[in-house]
């Protein structure tokens, strides 16, 4: 079997965000994995317009050209670590809109969740496994939450503490090996 492809799509575009600074240590630390390899989708390099697909995405019919990329781009990857701060006990509209944009693509694979905030994120996230259970997305039991308060300096620097790095690895494990067992499936 070919090689693992996991994307870590950064769900965040406002300026001054702190999800690239975590998104970057979620790479960094998934650098050292071998059994996939791991690539940064920054949906800030992904400018979509609001829904503007004629037909709903699960039909396939896509028209829009920035549609047809990105919907290329989901379909490159087994698996999909999303990166999300927690936007009033929810994900930002710029995720939620590039999830939307794209169906078929995202089925049968496998999903994980990084999320950051006050209280960790952790309501984005809940929010978010429900999101991906409606695309067909198998979503891991593992995530990790940074809270604003511990895991930033001045609620700005990134500086996680040393007890993420085993969780962050019982991810890894977990959206590899589902992300294998889905690979499995689609074929």
């Amino acid at each position: 079997m070919s090689t693992l492809k996991i994307a870590v799509i950064l769900g965040s575009t406002r300026p001054g965000r702190n999800g690239k600074a975590v998104a970057d240590w979620v790479v960094d630390r998934a650098g050292a994995r071998t059994g996939a390899e791991y690539e940064l989708v920054d949906l800030a390099d992904w400018p979509l317009p609001l829904m503007d697909e004629p037909m709903p995405p699960s039909m396939g019919q896509y028209q829009g050209e920035h549609t047809k990329a990105w919907a290329a781009k989901v379909a490159e990857f087994d698996g999909y670590v999303f990166v999300t701060p927690e936007y009033n006990h929810s994900i930002p509209a710029v995720l939620k809109n590039a999830i939307d944009y794209a169906y078929a693509e995202w089925n049968d694979k496998a999903a994980a969740f990084v999320s950051y905030g006050t209280v960790g994120g952790i309501r984005a996230a809940e929010h978010l496994r429900s999101i991906a259970s409606a695309v067909q997305l198998a979503h891991v039991h593992q995530q990790l939450a940074f809270s604003l308060f511990t895991d930033f300096e001045n609620l700005s620097l990134f500086k996680p503490g040393a007890h993420h790095d085993a969780a962050a690895t019982k991810l890894f494990e977990e959206i590899e090996a589902w992300s294998t067992a889905m690979k499995t499936l689609r074929t």
